[in-house]
């Protein structure tokens, strides 16, 4: 594997950057298209803690584990009041970044003491609507026996939820 530390995700979405914008910075629109029903509003400094909408089809994921060439781990849903994540940075209709423990489902990872990755959108005007460049890093800092599959399953991740949220703003 040629980096382990960046994902990078760019997608062009038909839909202006203030609708983007309302579907990233809004936590109840996050969670929609996201698939998680957050607890509360994304203000800088805060963490905020939510409840995936659906059970986790754990035989799935763990096929998916295994086509993409990794060692297999169980999953766990985080139990109620768990913390989503920890909001960095909210510079209205241009960036917002907030802080994760990545592939936070795996069985094997320890909430209360494994470092995060940061999470960043990125969105820019362009003639078609908005460029969104999604930009998770910091996995060198995930313990060994994750790394890669944290790496590869937010990889896939993210290219599912670039899907997700093009869906989303562009259906309205």
């Amino acid at each position: 594997m040629a980096s382990t530390d960046r994902i990078e995700k760019r997608v062009t979405l038909r839909a202006p950057v203030s609708r983007v914008w309302r579907a990233i910075a809004d936590a109840r629109e996050f969670g929609r298209w996201f698939g998680i029903e957050l607890e509360g509003e994304f203000v800088a400094g805060k963490t905020l803690t939510g409840i995936f909408g659906e059970e986790l089809n754990e035989a799935a994921i763990i096929d998916y584990q295994k086509s993409r060439g990794l060692r297999p781990s169980k999953v766990k849903l985080p139990e109620k009041g768990a913390v989503f994540c920890t909001v960095e940075r909210i510079e209205p209709e241009r960036y917002f970044s907030f802080r994760w423990i990545p592939y936070g489902i795996d069985a094997e990872a320890d909430p209360d003491n494994e470092p995060t990755t940061l999470v960043e959108f990125r969105l820019e005007g362009v003639a078609e609507g908005t460029l969104l460049t999604i930009v998770e890093s910091g996995f060198d800092r995930v313990p060994a026996h994750r790394r890669e599959r944290a790496f590869r399953m937010n990889e896939g991740g993210w290219a599912a939820q670039a899907e997700n949220i093009a869906k989303y703003v562009e259906s309205v």
